[in-house]
């Protein structure tokens, strides 16, 4: 009911900064969510709040803790290190290639050691890395393109194709 009662004030026009600020510390998971997709539409301090979402317990509020951190308007300071971390090294992969889409839609070149580095890890997350890799361009970009178009799986390698 909270995660419902957040979407509808925000709905409404009428969600303040602090109804953001309690979801994003409630109990309950799916408010979490709720609360981390509404502060990317709503930016600020807010959205910097989604950062501690990151070392979130669940991992479907990671996961869309990553997807608002790539949707803000303005980059959030210190995300591109935070997304990294978790596009290396969470357990989730859907964790994973929720960080990595969220690296490439940020596009700060900061974040190309961990897409690059994604571009190994198991298929979903390698399409997802792949196409995260548009913004960039150099010969790492080009050499990690040219083998993504050989990769077994062929949606990577549409993918890469589609960039090269």
């Amino acid at each position: 009911m909270r995660a419902a009662a957040l979407g509808a004030v925000e709905r409404l026009g009428a969600v303040r900064p602090d109804d953001i600020a309690s979801a994003l510390v409630d109990p309950d998971p799916a408010v979490r969510r709720r609360g981390a997709v509404v502060a990317a539409r709503h930016g600020g301090e807010v959205a910097h709040a989604v950062l501690a979402l990151l070392d979130d317990g669940d991992a479907s509020v990671v996961e869309a803790a990553c997807f608002a951190l790539g949707e803000c308007e303005a980059p959030v300071t210190g995300a591109v290190e935070r997304l990294s971390r978790v596009a290396r090294s969470h357990a989730d992969p859907l964790c994973r290639e929720s960080a990595v889409a969220a690296l490439g839609a940020i596009g700060e070149p900061a974040g190309l050691a961990a897409i690059l580095a994604c571009c190994e890890d198991r298929a979903t997350v390698r399409r997802r890395a792949v196409l995260a890799l548009a913004p960039f361009d150099g010969p790492e970009v080009e050499a990690a393109l040219e083998r993504a178009a050989r990769d077994r799986d062929w949606q990577v390698r549409q993918a890469a194709e589609d960039l090269l």
